[in-house]
């Protein structure tokens, strides 16, 4: 049981969605092209390598999926349904086309450190079974697609009000700023790397530009780009009052907000900072003042 009680709260989330009066059917299209993409694209290949860092092009290209099924299928107001499944379109791609890339140039070869860390932490919570323990990340990554992330986007989706929403203007903005944000972090780190490659200098701390302020600014922007969604998505929850029944639209709700827990927890702790930092703290020999003078999560002023 140990193994396979993370999967509960996804497949209860998924569950949740076939209840649903607006949201059963495309859940169920949804849900099972994502168990299909994470089958042949995440499962078979960790089953046939050992390594679980496929995981980086099977999860993006599904977030990516959900604006594609979203399009496709969404019943409510034309604009508003491109606009969000763009939204998905892009987040998805923008990882999923950087993914492989990796796969292409043979680094998804060497298993990740922070899927490497995932496995020191099952040994430790007696998780022997590594293989086991990965199917199981595996199919967690596509039932989070097919449960909780999607939500957003089909709730959105049942909206056919032409009436735009101040919170949907706000949410939008934020998703932009942090999309851009993650970006520009990300370009920041390319050129760091770059510029420490030609001057001959190895296992450098990246601290210029956003990473200045924030230890991991694509993480914080990761997370706000989530955010926005859920604020996006907070006119179009309210108007489905109307048509769920009143258990099932407060436990909606509750799954919106559950999304920006899920996500932090996800990029601080599991899968993101902690792991990452582990790492570094054994490679790099500056990043311990590094830690000491910038936040880990949430950008700020120096602390030195």
């Amino acid at each position: 049981m140990k193994y396979f009680s993370p999967l509960v709260p996804f497949i209860l989330g998924w569950g949740l969605l076939f209840y649903t009066n607006n949201l059963s059917s495309i859940s169920f299209t949804n849900g099972v092209l994502q168990l299909l993409l994470f089958a042949f694209v995440v499962s078979l290949p960790t089953w046939r390598t050992g390594r679980m860092s496929y995981v980086d092009i099977g999860w993006p290209w599904g977030v990516a999926l959900i604006g594609i099924i979203t399009w496709l299928y969404g019943e409510g107001d034309s604009y508003r349904i491109a606009t969000i499944s763009i939204l998905y379109i892009l987040i998805g791609s923008r990882m999923g086309m950087g993914a492989l890339k990796m796969w292409r140039l043979g680094m998804l070869n060497i298993e990740f450190p922070r899927y490497e860390y995932q496995k020191k932490r099952w040994k430790k919570a007696g998780k022997n079974n590594t293989m086991l323990a990965m199917q199981i990340e595996g199919i967690l990554q596509g039932l989070a697609n097919a449960s909780f992330l999607a939500m957003p986007a089909f709730i959105i989706a049942t909206n056919s009000s032409t009436t735009i929403s101040i919170l949907e203007i706000i949410g939008v903005v934020v998703w932009f700023g942090a999309f851009v944000m993650e970006s520009i972090a990300d370009i920041q780190k390319i050129s760091f790397l770059k510029r420490m490659k030609a001057l001959g200098e190895k296992n450098k701390v990246c601290n210029v530009g956003l990473w200045k302020y924030t230890r991991h600014p694509n993480y914080f922007a990761e997370w706000m780009v989530w955010n926005g969604l859920i604020i996006a998505s907070i006119p179009s929850w309210i108007l489905l009052y109307e048509s769920e029944s009143m258990l099932i639209w407060i436990l909606l709700g509750l799954g919106l907000l559950f999304i920006s827990r899920m996500m932090y927890t996800t990029l601080v702790y599991h899968t993101g900072a902690i792991p990452s930092e582990y790492y570094s703290l054994k490679k790099r020999p500056e990043y311990k003042v590094y830690q000491d003078t910038t936040n880990i999560f949430f950008p700020g002023s120096n602390k030195s």
